[in-house]
This record gives C-alpha cells, structure tokens and sequence, in this order.
C-alpha cells in the first residue's frame, strides 16, 4: 500500500501517431489505440484513490492538424464522452470538459451538457477531459472572467485567479511518448507539480506503468520551495 497517492493526476497523452507508424499502421489507428486506454486508465485510478484526474485529449495547437485527422478526434472524442457514461455515472465519477468549448463541434456540445448534468453530484472522482485546451488560454480566460467582475486590482491574488480557473493544482503529471516538456498543460496548477516521463507510447502504457509512476511519486519528498 503506497502511502502518498496524488489527489489530482494530469496524463499527457502523447505518441499515438508515432505509435501507429512503428507498427506500419494508419496515423488514426493510433488514436482508436488511444481511445481505448483512456477508458481503462479511468478505472485504475479510481481503483487506487485518486480524486481527480485530469486528461489531456486535444489541445488549442492540435487545431493546426489535418481536417480528416481533426474530425476523427473529434468523433473519438463523443465516444470518450458519450459510450461509457451511464457507467461512469454509476462509479460515482464527475465528467468536466475544460478548454475552449466553443471551438469544439455543435455536435459536442450536447454530449458535453449530457455528461456535466448527469453526473454534477458525483462525489467519488472528477474526470477532466481537457479539449481544445491550453494552459496560457486558461489563464487569459480566468483574468478575463475577474474583469467582468469588476474586481480592483488590489484585490487581484494568486487564490483569486485560482478560483477563476478551470480545474485545481496538480500533483502529478505523467507525459507518455518519449517528449519530455510540458506542452502548455495546467501551467499554473503545475506549478509545483511532481513530474514523471514515459518512455512508451500512450497506447502501449499499462496499469503497471501506472503503479511505477505512482511509486516513484511516493518516494519523492515535495518540498513546495521550503
């Protein structure tokens, strides 16, 4: 039994495409691939108690991609949502989209109310599907939400813009696929964050890959500058 489990998770899910072409495979097969790890890595860290979790599935710069590839995401991204809702509703989980939501299809939008207004009351884990999102567009949005409140700059603190974002302080952030940085994901909640690389494809990580992320957390000391 491990005795410091992350409160809140962020996974980099990267090395989808690059997963498909080591195996001679078409760039989409990678991200089918990739789908279905999201649902099983949603199990095991409910199964190993961590709280929130939060997914990075697309970001602002994946915009720049291909229209066929972006499309493909984008029907993945409903089934990520829409399949296994009624489940995840039963295992107590809170499904958030966070990013740019007006960037994402009509045809999202939906799904995304669906899933928030189902499961809003859930109290065993938040799950995060970070979409069209970006860290740098969070922290625009969050200071542009403290204007509208006509809030005086004396009154501007770190707790303030915290309060204004769109998820909580990471502890952990695993990035899959060989890169390590951080890619403009949760650069404020990171700020103190532990962070750990892995050397695999997002498709080819598993539920052991997982625990040694997790030890090699339980065995750091986290010092917060102190």
């Amino acid at each position: 039994m491990m005795e410091k489990i992350p409160h809140h998770l962020g996974i980099i899910l990267d090395g989808n495409r690059r997963w498909a072409e080591a195996k001679g495979l078409p760039p989409l097969e990678g991200h089918r691939q990739g789908l279905d790890k999201v649902k099983k890595i949603v199990g095991w860290c409910l199964d190993r108690g961590i709280r929130v979790l939060t997914l990075f599935l697309f970001s602002t710069e994946n915009w720049s991609r291909s229209k066929r590839e972006i499309n493909y995401l984008m029907r993945l991204a409903k089934a990520a949502i829409n399949d296994d809702l009624e489940e995840l509703d039963k295992k107590g989980i809170k499904v958030k989209v966070i990013g740019q939501k007006e960037r994402l299809p009509r045809s999202l939008w939906g799904v995304i109310d669906k899933a928030e207004n189902l499961t809003k009351d859930n109290k065993e884990m938040i799950l995060n599907f970070a979409m069209s999102y970006g860290g740098r567009a969070e922290i625009v949005e969050a200071f542009k939400n403290i204007v509208k409140k006509k809030v005086s700059p004396a009154e501007i603190n770190e707790e303030l813009i915290k309060e204004n974002l769109w998820t909580s302080d990471v502890d952990l952030i695993i990035r899959t696929g060989k890169e390590q940085r951080m890619s403009n994901f949760l650069i404020w909640q990171g700020a103190y964050s532990e962070l750990y690389f892995s050397p695999k494809y997002w498709p080819d990580f598993t539920e052991k890959d997982l625990d040694g992320a997790l030890l090699d957390y339980n065995q750091r000391q986290r010092r917060f500058g102190k």
